[in-house]
């Protein structure tokens, strides 16, 4: 394993001071824009070592930041095999949030300590900042998926100038919004498959919001059920962690982290993380281009929902796709999709 440099403790001051700060100038790791990188490592983001991975077939290349979603599913275990070939072409890298993957497993929070949407949208902005001076790049591109499109839209209106576009997958837009629309969409399926034990299960939990934590995923369960008749399933490599992050420990620590994570993410009665998703409240208006991808038969993430916030936007550009036969969870269509923004509408903005 190949760690990355560490940040000077001038640099790691900087970045625990938050969003104003900015981190102490080094050497670019990158000697030629044709220099491979494969790096994988512990960086002090902001008071906390975190879990960066860092790959490329050449540092000229464009850099792509990926938001993870969860926020406890890091997405470094399976960005190999999901992401296969994209390394020709751009720089990809992942990290693993403040209570997620690695960065659990080497700093488990405290009791008591909980995670908030302002500081992990600063740990991100820190992030990409360091990976800029990193790979000597001047902006990347921000990529976020579920609820990492929380935190990617957080931080593409934080800071616009450190990203060369935001697409968002699976795009969440209000929690009540979002939650309630899963409820009634599910249902519906539901009666109109005349399916007796989940319209009672669903009758029981009543329609959101909620206290209890357990009935979100409960709701879940049943929400992939009915996406998993109208999508196509991804390839089952996809989800075979890479052998390092498939260990004994490290799959307990990611276990414990997804666990963790959720609950901050719904809160012991209803009043986590998710609870205070307001998007639109953050303002409409994009000062760089933004790009939606949704899965046609998406319950938890609603497509019409997400179009309606897409229409109220201004951008400098804006496309919304919208992807037959995928849901939420993310499948080849959803991937196809990526890379024809990414090669149509993407690329073009680089070259100005």
């Amino acid at each position: 394993m190949t760690l990355l440099p560490r940040l000077t403790l001038l640099a790691a001051l900087l970045l625990s001071a938050g969003l104003h700060a900015e981190p102490a100038a080094s050497p670019s790791l990158c000697a030629s824009p044709a220099q491979p990188v494969r790096e994988q490592g512990y960086v002090s983001i902001n008071g906390i070592e975190q879990w960066i991975t860092v790959t490329g077939a050449a540092c000229g290349n464009p850099v792509i930041l990926f938001i993870h979603g969860g926020p406890g599913n890091a997405l470094s275990p399976f960005a190999d095999a999901i992401y296969a070939g994209w390394e020709r072409h751009y720089t990809l890298v992942q990290w693993d949030q403040r209570g997620a993957g690695m960065t659990y497993a080497k700093q488990r929070p405290t009791e008591g300590v909980t995670l908030t949407v302002e500081q992990m949208r600063d740990d991100g902005v820190a992030v990409a900042r360091y990976i800029e001076q990193h790979l000597g790049q001047r902006k990347v591109i921000l990529m976020g998926s579920s609820w990492g499109s929380i935190l990617g839209v957080h931080m593409a209106k934080a800071r616009p100038d450190l990203f060369h576009a935001y697409i968002g997958t699976a795009q969440v837009v209000n929690a009540r919004e979002n939650e309630t629309g899963m409820y009634r969409e599910v249902m519906a399926l539901a009666q109109a498959a005349n399916d007796a034990p989940t319209v009672d299960k669903l009758t029981a939990l009543g329609a959101p919001p909620w206290r209890d934590p357990r009935n979100f995923g409960i709701l879940r369960r049943f929400d992939r059920k009915y996406e998993g008749l109208a999508t196509d399933a991804p390839p089952k490599h996809w989800w075979q962690p890479a052998p390092f992050y498939a260990t004994p420990q490290a799959l307990a620590d990611a276990e414990a982290a997804d666990d963790y994570s959720y609950l901050q993410f719904i809160g012991l009665r209803g009043a986590g993380m998710f609870a205070k998703v307001d998007l639109p409240a953050l303002g409409t208006r994009f000062d760089l281009p933004v790009f939606f991808i949704m899965g046609e038969a998406d319950l938890l993430t609603s497509p019409a929902i997400a179009r309606t916030y897409f229409d109220s936007i201004t951008a400098p550009a804006k496309d919304f796709t919208l992807v037959k036969r995928a849901g939420h969870d993310p499948n080849q269509a959803v991937l196809d999709a990526q890379w024809t923004v990414l090669r149509d509408k993407v690329a073009p903005l680089l070259k100005r």
